[in-house]
């Protein structure tokens, strides 16, 4: 077997939601289906969109699938489900402002759901764009005050945001993207959101469900400003810079701008990897913007060559 044959490309899932808008269509040429398309699933082997292997010695089966029945590929990783899950967000309009329960909880709360951890790479935005990130609220009762008082603009913390940013979510951490950004998202393999508030939009003429009551229980106060940030750390070298963004429980993020040509080692149990801008590539396999994949166990030294940078992300 070839050794790129190894390579498991996926082919990603679109999702439908009343903020979405068509920049995974403009910007990566994704197939979509409709004009209010927010999420593509890059790299998922979730219930609730299920990555195909696009081509190779795995063609066809489901990351979930492979995950269950050929574990040898990510080292042996203890865990019934695969840990992490890697989308772009367009959000032409706002996010509801929401929070994401911890493991502990969510066990308890959600059918042993894994709780959500995610970090956010701005890929692109408007130039006045912004998100929420925290909130002012200074002790659990002024959190439960506040919000049944419908007080959100007092209650949530905004902050200007600009290409390249990057930025670590916490469980418990209240937030939202906001219209006019598109971001990569690394995040745990869970979809368990808990709704604040909406702004009164309506799906099929009914609001959406919000989660109040859960929302007080998670929600961390005071906010601590430090829990979003990260140490960026950058190291240069002759054919490719690598920034460190994050390292937490669950994953580690960094970003590889590749100028030349690289050989490296695969030691991790699986490294995923995005290709987020230009095109290059891959042991001599093609790779452009909007390519996702992932090098499993015993891949062996791998050669990145051309002009682009990628997200990497491993556990």
């Amino acid at each position: 077997m070839k050794q790129t044959e190894q390579i498991l490309f996926l082919e990603p899932v679109m999702k439908e939601v009343l903020w979405g808008g068509t920049r995974l269509r403009d910007d990566y040429h994704y197939a979509i289906p409709s004009e209010h398309t927010g999420e593509c699933w890059a790299v998922s082997a979730h219930d609730h969109g299920d990555c195909l292997v696009a081509c190779g010695a795995y063609q066809g089966q489901t990351l979930s699938r492979l995950w269950k029945e050929h574990r040898e590929l990510f080292g042996d990783m203890e865990g019934e489900r695969f840990p992490l899950l890697v989308k772009i967000i367009d959000a032409k309009q706002d996010l509801s402002i929401q929070v994401h329960p911890d493991d502990e909880y969510a066990k308890q709360k959600e059918n042993g759901s894994f709780g959500k951890m995610e970090c956010w790479y701005i890929l692109d935005c408007d130039q006045d764009a912004s998100i929420v990130i925290g909130h002012h609220a200074k002790n659990k009762e002024e959190v439960a005050q506040m919000i049944h008082e419908g007080r959100f603009e007092a209650f949530i913390r905004t902050i200007p945001i600009k290409k390249g940013d990057f930025f670590q979510i916490n469980p418990g951490t209240v937030h939202a993207i906001k219209g006019g950004t598109l971001i990569l998202e690394t995040q745990q393999n869970s979809d368990i959101t808990y709704r604040v508030y909406d702004y009164g939009r309506l799906t099929n003429g009914k609001p959406r469900e919000l989660h109040i009551e859960k929302s007080i229980d998670v929600i961390q106060a005071p906010f601590e400003e430090s829990a979003a940030v990260t140490k960026r750390e950058i190291k240069q070298g002759q054919a490719m810079d690598r920034e460190m963004l994050v390292t937490c429980k669950y994953y580690t993020v960094e970003k590889q701008d590749v100028h030349g040509n690289i050989t490296m080692p695969q030691d991790k149990r699986f490294l995923i990897y995005s290709v987020i801008d230009g095109k290059g590539m891959i042991d001599g396999v093609t790779i452009k913007k909007g390519t996702h994949f992932i090098l499993p166990t015993g891949y062996g030294d791998f050669t990145l060559e051309g002009t682009m940078s990628l997200i990497c992300s491993y556990c």
